[in-house]
């Protein structure tokens, strides 16, 4: 192999797709849903998992809450006020459901909303 080839191999043409910031924010959606899903669908005698799924999904939207209310967000101002919204719907219904007094699919009918509005073309 000569030079010439041995640059092409090394250095050539990267196959890894340029990911977004709004795929990448979908990809931590999609794996902290899937993770909720596969709690709610687990035996009832697996209480731990489904407290893992809801603390991984009550964290990212405390991590959303806390972004949408800096003021260097540059995200429209009503649509930073309905993702903050949101985050505290999911605070209390998590509490809730760990409770067992509500349903987890509340949480991942709010989870999926927002992955179908992140996979719009913007």
């Amino acid at each position: 192999m000569n030079v010439t080839l041995r640059a092409i191999s090394a250095y050539g043409k990267n196959n890894t797709p340029l990911r977004t910031n709004r795929g990448i924010e979908y990809e931590v959606f999609a794996r902290v849903t899937r993770s909720l899903t596969a709690a709610r669908n687990a035996d009832v005698t697996d209480f731990p998992k489904l407290v893992e799924a809801l603390h991984a999904n009550r964290q990212l939207w405390n991590i959303l809450a806390a972004d949408v209310a800096d003021v260097e967000n540059a995200l429209p101002k009503m649509l930073r006020a309905q993702i903050f919204y949101l985050a505290e719907f999911v605070n209390v219904h998590t509490s809730k459901a760990l409770a067992g007094n509500a349903p987890v699919s509340a949480l991942l009918d709010v989870n999926l909303a927002v992955m179908r509005g992140l996979s719009l073309k913007g």
